[in-house]
């Protein structure tokens, strides 16, 4: 993932509601299921490898947000232990169609929460972050970010 993208993702995040960090898991999962096909294509086992384990990060992070009093989280958890197994396989084995049976599984679920999100009104998650206010600097079609307030208290609220 690139320097630039985990800024995106960073600053998306501390923004976020409990919805649209689910989704942004979920994108972070396609993400890094490309980068695991782009490095078993160019035979780099170890980046496949860091690549996997990225993404089971991630899906550990959705297991354990899970809500067992709803009944969804009954299916949803069996969706992720069937991601579980198939990333297993796919770090034993090198094999690519297990990352599109994952992809063939996150894609739909990501874009199901893509929509939950405009029915989603909460606040962010995360409280006391610093505002990011993100324009066009006098640089030809550079994009700048400035922080409101930088003396403020940096801690985060959960």
């Amino acid at each position: 993932m690139t320097k630039e993208l985990k800024q995106e993702y960073t600053l998306r995040i501390t923004q976020a509601n409990k919805t649209q960090l689910i989704t942004i898991l979920y994108e972070m999962i396609l993400t890094y299921l490309d980068e695991a096909k782009t490095a078993l294509d160019a035979e780099d086992k170890a980046e496949y490898k860091a690549a996997i384990r990225k993404i089971r990060g991630c899906m550990n992070e959705l297991t354990a947000s899970l809500h067992f009093e709803y009944e969804i989280a009954q299916n949803l958890l069996q969706l992720y232990l069937f991601i579980n197994k198939e990333l297993v396989h796919a770090g034993m084995h090198y094999d690519k169609e297990n990352l599109e049976h994952v992809e063939a599984v996150i894609r739909p679920l990501r874009n199901a929460y893509k929509q939950i999100e405009s029915q989603d009104v909460s606040g962010p998650v995360m409280g006391n972050t610093q505002t990011v206010y993100a324009g066009l600097t006098y640089g030809r079609n550079t994009l700048s970010e400035n922080i409101a307030d930088p003396t403020a208290n940096r801690g985060f609220c959960v």
